[in-house]
């Protein structure tokens, strides 16, 4: 699997205690990073199509959790301009509400089912993150499968397209978890870092905070390929010193 990019919030921010946010401007600059290495972003979707029949070089993906308000307004008029695609993944039951689940705040309105499908509308993928942003594999069977399941269901009947998509919340996910996503029809998911369980239902994410500038991007790039391939400490540091950081 090529790499994937994990995004949160696109938007201004004066406080920000669990690092989601980028700002607008970070965000096009890392934009501007992909295409000048030749690289395209592209949705969930896309990628493991592309992958499945070897054509995925030169590609990346992009995701955005929770599915933050500023998604539409700061994130999909970048894409277009880049021609970049994206998959956003939503919280089924919290549509037009807030992040109620970070205690420490601050508060960040989420998209209405009316943005869901304006987005939509204009070449999004959309994946469920679950119903109301849970630790998973803290729940029992009765619990789980309505997070995993109803979330699709009700996506489905939102948007009238294939939700093929599902995306762990805080990554948190068990072998258990695994099997309900798989049962419940998802093509694939992804996870936050790799883990045992890594694969097409758990494919493993690289961070992006606000403070990736194109060489800390290019950095974290060479540390996924390197362990990828298995790389040693010794000779990834000694790429390091010789990548053309942009």
């Amino acid at each position: 699997m090529p790499p994937v990019l994990m995004y949160h919030s696109v938007d201004e921010y004066r406080d920000d205690p669990y690092l989601v946010t980028v700002t607008p401007r970070r965000f096009e600059q890392q934009m501007q990073w992909l295409r000048r290495s030749r690289l395209r972003g592209v949705s969930m979707a896309e990628l493991i199509a592309a992958a499945r029949t070897g054509r995925a070089r030169g590609l990346v993906g992009l995701t955005f959790d929770d599915g933050y308000a500023d998604f539409a307004t700061n994130v999909v008029p970048v894409l277009e301009h880049f021609g970049f695609g994206a998959t956003l993944f939503v919280l089924a039951d919290r549509l037009g509400g807030h992040n109620d689940w970070e205690e420490r705040g601050p508060r960040k309105r989420l998209l209405s089912a009316a943005q869901v499908l304006e987005v939509a509308a204009r070449g999004v993928e959309i994946g469920s993150h679950g119903l109301r942003h849970l630790h998973l594999s803290t729940l029992s069977p009765e619990l789980l499968r309505p997070e995993v399941a109803e979330s699709r269901s009700m996506l489905r009947a939102l948007t009238g397209l294939e939700i093929a998509g599902f995306c762990y919340p805080y990554g948190d996910l068990s072998a258990e978890v695994r099997y309900e996503v798989r049962n419940a029809g998802y093509g694939y998911a992804c996870a936050v870092t790799r883990t045992p369980l890594a694969g097409v239902h758990a494919v493993p994410r690289i961070y992006v905070g606000d403070r990736d500038t194109g060489a800390r991007l290019a950095a974290k790039w060479l540390r996924y390929r390197a362990t990828r391939a298995g790389v040693s400490a010794g000779a990834m540091a000694l790429a390091g010193e010789n990548i053309r950081l942009r």
